[in-house]
């Protein structure tokens, strides 16, 4: 009897004790939640901010330094969305990495000098300050090259999907998702013209956004034939079909003109490398014979 009663004694605790752990550990118990919220677990450490976020708390009084005028900040804000940053702490970034470039342009003409010379400061500062402007007019001018050449393949697809049946709208959609590996600044810009006409821009609008967005010539006269076709009502599928054939000319044009150009090119390098070389190795032998002989007592 004693025995069984000490069996049925465990057994009880150890089922009170499973009940109240279970309950405790609990993702949507409640009494989970009371006893964290009495403080008896630890409080999970806070995760460190990334390190994009840090730059930018640390370039955003930098930024601030640096008064700008509405004018701008808009075109400011133009090239960076022209060269794919969109958001606004974008902006904070740039204008504070172009005063931190002339800080420490300034500062390292003071180390490497060692006193105060006020007109190299100001032509080293100036030259880091700008800086950051060449690197993003580089980057545009990239991103701007890699839609050029993905407008073509991208009309392609889009007369297929107009052919087989599919509305303007939704031919775009699908050729973003298709392209999102191969041409994914094109892809991306498909994304936000569908969401534009999701959020009830006319199409018309959405496309002009377009070419706010990238500053391509080829996709500005896509979008004024897509904007005519849709206003007269005639054959989408017969305008990209002849759109994208008059881009693939124009693309083999442009890779002819800049075939036509290297000739040009290769001769400074030819003058100042190849031309200098030439003359010592077949000109050289003979100049020192010609020493040898005329001053024979010159060794």
């Amino acid at each position: 009897m004693a025995l069984a009663l000490a069996i049925l004694l465990f057994l009880t605790i150890a089922l009170v004790v499973f009940s109240f752990g279970a309950a405790a550990y609990a993702p949507f118990s409640v009494l989970g939640s009371r006893l964290r919220a009495l403080g008896w677990q630890k409080t999970q450490p806070q995760e460190k901010p990334a390190f994009k976020e840090r730059l930018e708390q640390a370039l955003d009084p930098l930024s601030k330094a640096l008064p700008l005028s509405p004018s701008e900040v808009s075109r400011t804000r133009k090239w960076l969305i022209q060269a794919g940053y969109r958001e606004p702490r974008h902006l904070t970034i740039y204008v504070g990495a172009r005063v931190l470039m002339a800080l420490v342009g300034m500062l390292g003409v003071v180390a490497v000098k060692g006193n105060f010379d006020l007109l190299l400061m100001i032509g080293v500062g100036g030259f880091g300050f700008f800086i950051p402007r060449f690197v993003l007019k580089r980057m545009i001018r990239n991103r701007q090259r890699r839609i050029t050449l993905g407008l073509p393949d991208a009309l392609d697809l889009t007369v297929i999907c107009v052919e087989v049946g599919l509305a303007l709208d939704q031919a775009l959609m699908r050729v973003g998702e298709d392209l999102r590996h191969a041409h994914p600044d094109l892809s991306d810009e498909f994304h936000l013209i569908n969401l534009e006409m999701r959020a009830g821009k006319p199409r018309a609008e959405a496309l002009r956004n377009l070419v706010d967005r990238t500053g391509v010539d080829d996709v500005r006269a896509l979008v004024a034939t897509l904007v005519q076709t849709d206003r007269f009502g005639t054959s989408v599928s017969q305008a990209l079909r002849i759109h994208s054939d008059s881009l693939r000319t124009e693309r083999r044009q442009r890779a002819e003109e800049q075939a036509a150009k290297t000739t040009i090119k290769m001769i400074i390098p030819l003058v100042l490398f190849v031309l200098p070389s030439i003359i010592f190795v077949t000109l050289g032998p003979a100049i020192i014979q010609l020493f040898r002989i005329l001053a024979p007592g010159a060794h």
